[in-house]
C-alpha cells in the first residue's frame, strides 16, 4: 500500500479532514513549522528527532525511489507518506473508503472510528507468508490508518505495534505524527501523486535519529 490508487477519474470534491488545531499542533505545513528546530530533511517530509526514534526509508525495488518513511518508536511503527492534493478540497474521505475496499479484497476487515485526527480505520489485515517466518493461516495483524488533509497536501499514516491497541503508546505515536512537517513545494503535481522523498543529505547508510 505504498501508492494511492489513481483511477483516472475526476473525483467529486470532498471536504478536508483534519484536526481543528492542525495549523498550530500539527501535522504542519512547511510554512507553519518552527524554522529553528533541528528537523531531519527527507524531501517531502521533515521529522523532528527524539530519543528512541529510529527512521527507515522504504524503497521501491524496481525504481529505487523512496516511497515511504518508516518510524520505529514506543514499541510501535508509524509509516508516513505525503501526497499532493487540491487546494480547496480533501482526499482522506475518499482514500479511506479505497483502503477499506483493498483490505476487504485481501480477506481483512476494517472499522471506521473517530480518532485524534478525525475519522480513522482500525484494520485487521491477513499476515502474508513474507511478513513473518511462521505466518499461520488466518493470522491477522492490527493496524490503524490515519490521514490529515493540509494545504495542497495529504499526509497518510499507518500505525502498527503497541500503538494500535495500547492508549499510552498510541499517544506517543500520535504526538510523533503531529510533529511531521510536509514540504509540498511549488512544483505542479496531480492530486494523489507522492511528493518526492529522499535520503537525508548527511546520511551514510541506514538513517537513524
Amino acid at each position: 500500500m505504498s501508492d494511492i490508487e489513481n483511477t483516472g477519474e475526476i473525483p467529486a470534491e470532498q471536504p478536508k479532514s483534519a484536526p481543528e488545531d492542525r495549523a498550530v499542533a500539527g501535522p504542519f505545513d512547511e510554512s507553519e513549522a518552527n524554522p529553528v528546530r533541528p528537523y531531519v530533511d527527507l524531501g517531502g517530509v521533515k521529522v523532528l528527532p527524539r530519543e528512541g526514534l529510529h527512521l527507515r526509508l522504504e524503497v521501491e525495488e524496481g525504481t529505487k525511489r523512496v516511497v515511504a518513511i518508516g518510524l520505529d518508536y514506543a514499541n510501535s511503527t508509524l509509516q508516513v507518506q505525503p501526497f499532493a492534493a487540491p487546494r480547496s478540497s480533501g482526499l482522506w474521505h475518499e482514500i479511506r473508503a479505497q483502503i477499506a475496499d483493498q483490505i476487504a479484497r485481501q480477506g481483512g476487515t476494517t472499522t471506521v472510528r473517530e480518532g485524534t485526527f478525525g475519522p480513522e480505520l482500525l484494520a485487521q489485515i491477513p499476515v502474508a507468508a513474507g511478513d513473518g517466518q511462521q505466518a499461520q493461516q488466518g493470522q491477522m495483524r492490527l493496524a490503524r490508518f490515519v490521514g490529515v488533509d493540509g494545504p495542497r497536501w495529504f499526509l497518510r499514516g499507518v500505525i502498527a505495534g503497541e500503538a494500535a491497541v495500547d492508549p499510552e503508546a498510541a499517544a506517543k505515536i500520535e504526538d510523533l505524527f503531529r510533529s511531521v512537517v510536509v514540504v509540498r513545494g511549488n512544483t505542479p503535481m496531480p492530486p494523489r501523486d507522492l511528493i518526492p522523498l529522499r535520503m537525508p543529505a548527511s546520511s551514510t547508510g541506514a538513517p537513524t535519529v
